[in-house]
């Protein structure tokens, strides 16, 4: 088979999959993720429409918030295309360049996602650890800045990584695994020498799905030992509540990032349902699980959605 290095010699074209096994039943699959699409639109417009309209809230956390919830957009628009043009059409073929656009937002939201509450266990820290000086701190510069900070991070991140892998030959089976194009998929299909792209996705690894999380851990270590050293068992309880929302969304982010990260290393003879399972639960969960924890779990954003039905309701 040719050696295929980019799309300018032959149309060159990647081939998607759906749920392996069930090719049949796809019509039927298309159910479920269709309802968890919506479920994660419509959260997530809600939560940034609240946000927008409540000018008591207006402040850092919430601003963090709304960076989170146009992350999770971005991540849902970003495979939706694919996955049920698949489910419902029966198309599988994407571009060279196409799969390529969707591998690097797929990856940028998803770095993106863990900066961003990276900086809200930040926002914690100084909320509880440094009250007098939150809002000297957490200046609506600030927080301008790390958002273009986390935008140049994940970017510089992503765009080397797919920059080596286009510079490979695709030589072998055009199929990939899944129902959009990731990066541990694509790099399969290279017959080239990969151990410039391994050892600059060990080095991503390092710097995005371990160091955030550990920076996050200590953030929450330091929170701790700050509200079991000064603060009443009714403070503490507070405190602790208020972290809740944040702790559980970065549960729901890291456990099924490692999965399928530890799938691609050390489980690349499993059945590939598991892959694809693996894979869209770490795709889909934080966009359609975050609206609802924090809708849930943060009274301020359960009150303004409750403000902003009623307001309809009433016109």
């Amino acid at each position: 088979m040719s050696k295929v290095t980019n799309a300018t010699e032959n149309p060159f074209y990647f081939i998607l999959t759906g749920i392996p096994g069930f090719e049949t039943s796809h019509i039927w699959i298309s159910i479920p993720f269709c309802c968890l699409y919506t479920i994660s639109m419509v959260g997530n417009i809600t939560i940034l429409t609240v946000i927008h309209i409540e000018t008591s809230l207006h402040q850092p956390m919430y601003l963090f918030l709304s960076m989170l919830a146009l992350t999770d957009l971005g991540l849902t628009l970003t495979t939706l295309p694919t996955v049920m043009q698949i489910l419902w059409y029966d198309i599988r073929k994407i571009s060279f360049e196409g799969c390529f656009t969707q591998c690097f937002f797929l990856h940028g939201f998803s770095f993106i996602e863990s900066s961003v509450l990276l900086a809200m266990s930040f926002d914690r820290y100084v909320a509880i650890c440094r009250p007098l000086h939150y809002a000297t701190i957490l200046t609506s510069q600030v927080i301008c800045r790390i958002g273009i900070a986390i935008i140049c991070r994940c970017v510089l991140a992503v765009l080397p990584s797919l920059l080596l892998l286009k510079r490979l030959p695709f030589c072998r089976s055009h199929l990939l695994s899944h129902s959009y194009c990731l990066h541990q998929d694509m790099i399969h299909l290279v017959c080239g020498d990969i151990r410039l792209n391994s050892w600059y996705g060990f080095a991503l690894v390092l710097l995005i799905i371990v160091m955030d999380p550990l920076l996050i851990v200590l953030s929450y270590t330091l929170i701790l030992k700050s509200i079991l050293g000064t603060a009443t068992r009714t403070e503490r309880l507070r405190a602790l509540n208020n972290c809740l929302s944040h702790i559980l969304a970065v549960l729901v982010l890291y456990v099924p990032m490692v999965g399928l990260s530890m799938t691609h290393r050390f489980a690349m003879h499993a059945s590939p349902l598991v892959h694809v399972i693996i894979a869209n639960i770490y795709l889909l969960a934080p966009p359609v699980m975050n609206p609802i924890i924090y809708s849930i779990k943060t009274k301020q954003i359960r009150q303004g959605i409750f403000r902003l039905l009623f307001q309809r309701t009433v016109h």
